[in-house]
This record gives C-alpha cells, sequence and structure tokens, in this order.
C-alpha cells in the first residue's frame, strides 16, 4: 500500500504556471504507472498524463503542448508541470498509482483554479 499526497495547486491567471508534485509514502520505483488525473464540477475525472517506470509519458491531447509529466524515483515524487494554463484547466487534480498488480491507489486531490 501506498499514499499520495499532491501539492502545488492553487489560483493562477490564465497564461499562468503551476507545477504540482505527488509525493509517495514508498519507492515508485516498482510503480508500473503513475498518472495525474482531474475533475472538473460536473463533469467525470479524467486522465491528463501518465508516466512508467521507464519514463514513457502519455498526456491529453487537451493539454499535449503546455503540460509536462516527469518522475523522480530517488525523491518518489512525480511531477505536472502546467503552462500556458486555460480556465478550462480548473479542477481538482489527483495522483494516481498502478501497480503491476493492477492495485491502484489515489491522492486526496489539490485544486487547481485559473481565472482572472
Amino acid at each position: 500500500q501506498v499514499q499520495l499526497v499532491e501539492s502545488g495547486g492553487g489560483l493562477v491567471q490564465p497564461g499562468g504556471s503551476l507545477r504540482l508534485s505527488c509525493a509517495a509514502s514508498r519507492s515508485i520505483f516498482s510503480i508500473a504507472i503513475m498518472g495525474w488525473y482531474r475533475q472538473a464540477p460536473g463533469k467525470q475525472r479524467e486522465l491528463v498524463a501518465s508516466i512508467t517506470t521507464s519514463g514513457n509519458a502519455n498526456l491529453a491531447a487537451s493539454v499535449k503542448d503546455r503540460f509536462t509529466i516527469s518522475r523522480d524515483n530517488a525523491k518518489n515524487t512525480v511531477y505536472l508541470q502546467m503552462n500556458s494554463l486555460k480556465p478550462e484547466d480548473t479542477a481538482v487534480y489527483y495522483c494516481n498509482a498502478q501497480y503491476y498488480s493492477a492495485s491502484t491507489y489515489w491522492g486526496q486531490g489539490t485544486q487547481v483554479t485559473v481565472s482572472s
């Protein structure tokens, strides 16, 4: 079992940047895929970005040219760098960990609000 704690959310103006962090309570080296999801009010949770143990990243089309996902296995942390933020990026962002065994864990979420 692993606990995930997100941080770095907040209020930012359109066009601004934020970096989200997801700190795991134990080594992430054995976690197959780390991901970031988001859920806006009244909408379903959606995958924003994911990254495998080997560093292969996948990003949703809506953020592909603006967001970057990375993982630091030594620090047990996954990051989501978000640039050129838009109001439609406003959501609660959740960190997710999927083990090779298919066990899945979620963080508590961090709010990102993009507004002028």
